[in-house]
């Protein structure tokens, strides 16, 4: 797969692929290619493997447009539309290991719905008590 066209909408990244194939994925995948300026979302390479920003140190394979999941949902999405969450203190709240709860942020784990629920219900109520106070 070579890429024809590289662009960027909003929160999600763009390409156009030499077979004619659109694929994206969401940059919350991607916090620094995120948080980048414009000029630096311009400045990339790209080879046979993947694409370097090399002003924000960050790299994208080209296998990972093919992923079934281009954006992250549920847990995932939350605490990566809010990195000021404490990660580590959530999950001493849940009784959690926080490397479990890190590998449901990254994707690397699914968690069944009921522990998905409950990791949702701890950051409402924090938010809760954050309005209550």
């Amino acid at each position: 797969m070579k890429v024809k066209k590289l662009w960027f909408d909003g929160e999600k990244i763009f390409i156009l692929t030499d077979d004619g194939r659109e694929l994206w994925q969401s940059l919350l995948w991607y916090p620094r290619l995120l948080n980048a300026s414009p000029e630096q979302r311009q400045n990339y390479e790209i080879d046979n493997s993947g694409i370097r920003w090399g002003d924000v140190d960050e790299d994208m394979s080209l296998d990972s447009f093919l992923y079934d999941d281009p954006e992250p949902v549920g847990v995932a999405r939350i605490f990566r539309k809010h990195p000021e969450l404490n990660v580590s203190a959530i999950a001493r709240r849940l009784g959690m290991k926080q490397s479990l709860l890190a590998a449901y942020i990254s994707g690397n784990k699914k968690p069944s719905k009921e522990r998905e629920k409950e990791i949702i219900n701890v950051v409402k109520q924090i938010g809760q008590e954050l309005i209550e106070a």
